[in-house]
């Protein structure tokens, strides 16, 4: 079955979970409107500053959705240094508040001409955030393109390390969303996902199957345009 409205285009990341890349606005995101999966399981993942006090971007429509609670909530959060309550690269969860997800893991990507490794930073920030949400019984997740803003991270490479990352928790989640706010960051993403290659389990598992699976880094399952 293949659907396109140009808005979501879902993958098969594994036996039971989905990756499905949105156009849309992360602050509204839930998964099919529903109150029980929403008070249960529903997480958005915030690309913050290392303060966790809210900012610019998404950052700061996320706090601004989720109310003064969420702000409130955040001071709490213990600080590692002075100022410091979430480094680069590391994740940390609080309650959503006045949003459609049920938790917020906060995450800080890097900024790209200013880190001697911003890949890996990057890399860190997606599998910690994966991480926290594993660790409090998540199924549902949803991330904005992580560093891709004001910290200037190249769309491509950025999409290639999130999809990468995502997909060594296949296992641990019923969905994962990428929503994105401008239509040059979801095609870069919906791309990204078409082009790179099976992983080796991947490979293995086709060449024993009866059925043929187009190449590409996951099997499509829907496309909305």
């Amino acid at each position: 079955m293949e659907r396109d409205d140009g808005k979501e285009v879902a993958f098969k990341l594994s036996e039971n979970c989905v990756l499905k890349i949105v156009k849309g606005d992360i602050t509204e995101w839930s998964v099919d409107g529903s109150s029980d999966a929403i008070k249960v399981c529903l997480l958005q993942v915030n690309p913050a500053n290392e303060r966790m006090l809210g900012g610019n971007g998404a950052d700061g429509a996320i706090h601004d959705a989720a109310g003064p609670q969420l702000r409130a909530a955040c001071y709490e959060v213990p600080e590692v240094l002075p100022g410091v309550r979430c480094p680069t690269g590391e994740a940390r969860i609080t309650p959503g508040f006045n949003l459609p997800a049920s938790h917020v893991v906060h995450t800080v990507g890097p900024v790209y001409n200013a880190e001697k490794n911003p890949k890996k930073l990057l890399e860190n920030a997606y599998r910690n955030s994966l991480r926290v949400a594993k660790e409090n019984n998540i199924q549902y997740i949803a991330f904005t393109a992580i560093s891709c803003g004001i910290f200037r991270y190249p769309l491509d490479e950025a999409a290639s390390i999130a999809i990468s990352t995502v997909k060594e928790f296949g296992k641990d989640f019923k969905e994962v969303h990428f929503v994105m706010f401008s239509d040059d960051t979801y095609t870069t993403w919906v791309n990204k996902a078409k082009e790179l290659p099976p992983s080796p389990q991947d490979r293995s598992s086709s060449s024993h199957s009866t059925r043929t699976i187009k190449p590409g880094f996951f099997t499509k399952l829907n496309c909305f345009r």
